[in-house]
């Protein structure tokens, strides 16, 4: 896992531009409470990256289990970061509204959690299938998982969308699919 630069960066201040574009009045309260922790966490980390990346031998094998806690909210870099809160501050603007506060919390606090679980699951499973104990030492950060889940939701309440994805119109059925892949050329791990 790369160290990533801490401080104010030229991805953070382009994220607090757009959110200050959208207008701090017009961001729903948990949405914002999201944006302002991960922020918050990326320029006052808990723990170093490699203490609270997600991997199959630190949760499984060490039962670090806090890692499923912690690993959503770090991000390894300011473009990381930002990528990940300009998607959250847009879907959680359009689901917040839609399920309401309290439901959107706590859509958010399970998929923080089974997404971690889902990851350790299929990183579990590659190391049995292909017998590679390198899959077990992958070791993951960032919001990506949760925002990938929110995409599925927000497609199921808003259906026949067209998204724009790297500029690219693309049905919202399938949008979540070429995001996911984007996301992770653009910054792996």
């Amino acid at each position: 896992m790369e160290r990533r630069q801490r401080g104010v960066s030229a991805g953070l201040l382009l994220l607090l531009y757009q959110i200050s574009q959208v207008g701090f009045q017009n961001i729903p309260s948990v949405t914002l409470g999201v944006l302002v922790l991960n922020i918050f966490l990326f320029l006052n980390p808990l723990r170093p990256l490699t203490e609270v990346c997600l991997s199959v031998n630190e949760a499984v094998h060490r039962q670090n289990w806090q890692r499923l806690l912690l690993s959503p909210f770090h991000h390894a870099d300011d473009w990381h970061l930002y990528y990940n809160m300009i998607s959250m501050l847009w879907k959680g603007i359009m689901l917040e509204r839609k399920l309401k506060s309290i439901w959107f919390a706590y859509t958010i606090a399970v998929f923080s959690v089974l997404i971690g679980v889902v990851y350790i699951v299929l990183e579990l499973l590659l190391m049995i299938i292909l017998d590679d104990p390198s899959y077990g030492m992958n070791c993951g950060v960032g919001f990506s998982g949760v925002l990938f889940a929110l995409k599925v939701l927000n497609n199921h309440y808003n259906p026949g969308r067209v998204s724009t994805v790297l500029g690219l119109p693309i049905s919202s059925k399938y949008a979540c699919w070429v995001e996911l892949v984007a996301i992770h050329l653009i910054s792996p791990g």
